[in-house]
């Protein structure tokens, strides 16, 4: 675990808190911490969907889905560490999808905006074919289409690109793949476990 308690910024540079979603509550502590009787949790960061294991002052009531504050630390927040996805409980995993897909809903503008504004990445590559199920074609249409008016929801853009069927769980999709693999090579979303 990487302490994470004491770093500052969030995405974009916003001195807005960063929040994180709970995708696991322990209220007695670890399993192998058999000294520890302190609360913790499992966290998905909101901005950049970074893994948390964050530890509680004493007793805190907190469920699945609640959103903790990590940066500056929320109230009775001891600590953050920053976890890998082979770290999370199997509570933590199987949550994962449902926490995407809670971020997402949150703040669809956010993720419409993603295919508004995506460029490429090398002369080859553009950022939309990142995306499952988006080949040249696909991505052709939507750079097409979003010259013309900015798409303005997901109903919006399913409705306007043919063959981009729930464009929501394409982002999802990728956003978990993002998270569980350590080694790729271009990232959209999630960022990496930073190593101090």
């Amino acid at each position: 675990m990487t302490d994470a308690g004491d770093e500052t910024g969030g995405s974009g540079g916003s001195d807005d808190p960063r929040e994180a979603v709970v995708l696991d509550y322990l209220p007695t502590g670890l399993p192998d911490e058999q000294r520890s009787n302190t609360p913790v949790a499992y966290a998905l960061g909101v901005d950049e969907f970074e893994l948390y294991l964050v530890r509680f002052d004493g007793d805190t009531d907190l469920n699945v889905g609640d959103r903790v504050t990590v940066d500056p630390r929320g109230a009775s927040v001891s600590r953050v560490g920053r976890v890998d996805y082979e770290e999370l409980s199997g509570a933590a995993e199987s949550e994962l999808e449902y926490a995407v897909a809670a971020i997402i809903d949150a703040d669809e503008r956010r993720f419409v905006d993603f295919f508004n504004e995506a460029q490429a990445i090398t002369t080859r590559l553009h950022a939309l074919n990142l995306l499952p199920g988006i080949g040249k074609k696909l991505r052709n249409n939507v750079l097409d289409l979003r010259k013309r008016q900015p798409f303005e929801s997901f109903d919006d853009l399913e409705e306007r690109v043919s063959g981009l069927h729930d464009p929501r769980q394409v982002l999802i999709d990728r956003i978990v793949e993002e998270i569980q693999e350590e080694d790729m090579k271009y990232r959209i979303f999630a960022t990496r476990k930073r190593t101090e």
